[in-house]
């Protein structure tokens, strides 16, 4: 059986990104190849990249001094955002943090500003974020019924990473199209 990913990101297990055919099957534009998987060509932002990017646009609103976080969820078919967050400051309080000490600027993480806007009912939410999640944040989205999380960069501790992966949630460090039709 030969794995195609739509948007060339083998690590996007997402059930909408992935077709499994017989080998021999033809798609259309196909290269030929010799692995397990095949890419196709991808001719427009795939639909984790726009994603991707709106948490980009959210984290421009943050108001953290070190470090600027958005995250979208959406639902499991990535037809509907379900929520958005940016970090910063709780509402009513001034725009700025309140320390300069790292880890403790008081700032109200990106996801946790959109965990607390989903809704929890919908199972297998899907979250993009700009950087990957900490500890408690990476709890709190296995707690949330997310399945899969897409993330733009690394945070300084990668510990969020692997707390997700135990829990079996799908982390997927995306940044093959960062930089394509900008």
């Amino acid at each position: 059986m030969a794995l195609t990913f739509k948007d060339g990101v083998p690590e996007n297990v997402h059930p909408l990104n992935v077709v499994k055919r017989m080998k021999g099957d033809l798609v259309e534009n196909e290269m030929n190849s010799t692995s397990d998987t095949e890419e196709i060509p991808v001719g427009r932002p795939p639909l984790f990249e726009v994603y991707m990017r709106m948490a980009e646009e959210l984290a421009k609103r943050s108001t953290c001094a070190r470090l600027q976080v958005g995250t979208v969820i959406t639902d499991s078919r990535l037809e509907h955002v379900v929520a958005i967050g940016y970090n910063g400051n709780a509402r009513g309080f001034p725009n700025r943090c309140d320390s300069d000490q790292a880890g403790k600027c008081g700032c109200i993480h990106s996801e946790m500003n959109a965990l607390v806007k989903s809704p929890g009912h919908l199972r297998d939410k899907v979250a993009f974020i700009t950087a990957s999640p900490c500890t408690m944040c990476a709890k709190l989205i296995i707690q949330a019924n997310i399945s899969h999380v897409f993330f733009r960069e690394l945070y300084r501790d990668s510990t969020g990473v692997a707390i997700l992966e135990s829990a079996g949630v799908v982390a997927v460090h995306y940044t093959r199209w960062m930089d394509a039709w900008r």
